[in-house]
C-alpha cells in the first residue's frame, strides 16, 4: 500500500467487500454519492480483527488494488439484528432496493461467517471527505 500523508498518515484503512471487483464496486458508489452506509457482522470486529467504527473518526478506504482512494468520516454507529435492519438505512448502503440489499448481504456473509436471521450487525453511516489521488 502506498504510503499516506498527513492528515491520514495514522488513518485506519479497509476496502469494503471480500474480493477486488466487490471493493472496487462499493468505492465507485461512495466516490458517486450513492453509498452512505455500510454494515458488518459484529463478530468481524475487535481485538486482532476489524476496528470498530467511531463516530468522527476518518478512515482511508482503499481501491480493489490496495491503493488508497477515498477519506470517510463515520457520523454515526448503530447495531441492529439483521432482520432488524431499517429499510432506510439498507438503501443508504447504495446496493439497490431493499430485497436486492438482503439478497447481496445474505450471500456475502454466507461467504464470510455465516449467516442468520438474528446475526448481529454493526451499522454505519458516514460522509465522503474527500477522493484520494491515485
Amino acid at each position: 500500500m502506498a504510503q499516506l500523508s498527513a492528515p491520514y498518515a495514522n488513518a485506519t484503512t479497509f476496502a469494503f467487500g471480500d474480493s477486488p471487483e466487490l471493493a472496487d464496486r462499493l468505492l465507485a458508489l461512495v466516490l458517486a454519492g450513492t453509498k452512505t452506509a455500510t454494515c458488518g457482522a459484529a463478530r468481524d470486529y475487535g481485538a486482532g480483527k476489524e476496528a470498530m467504527p467511531v463516530v468522527g473518526r476518518r478512515d482511508v478506504v482503499l481501491d480493489g488494488a490496495g491503493r488508497p482512494a477515498a477519506v470517510i468520516e463515520t457520523v454515526e454507529v448503530t447495531r441492529h439484528l439483521f432482520r432488524d435492519v431499517p429499510e432506510a438505512f439498507a438503501l443508504a448502503e447504495g446496493e439497490g432496493d431493499f430485497r436486492d440489499w438482503r439478497a447481496g448481504h445474505i450471500d456475502y456473509f454466507e461467504r464470510n461467517g455465516g449467516w442468520s436471521e438474528d446475526l448481529e450487525l454493526v451499522c454505519e453511516r458516514f460522509r465522503l471527505i474527500e477522493a484520494l489521488p491515485r
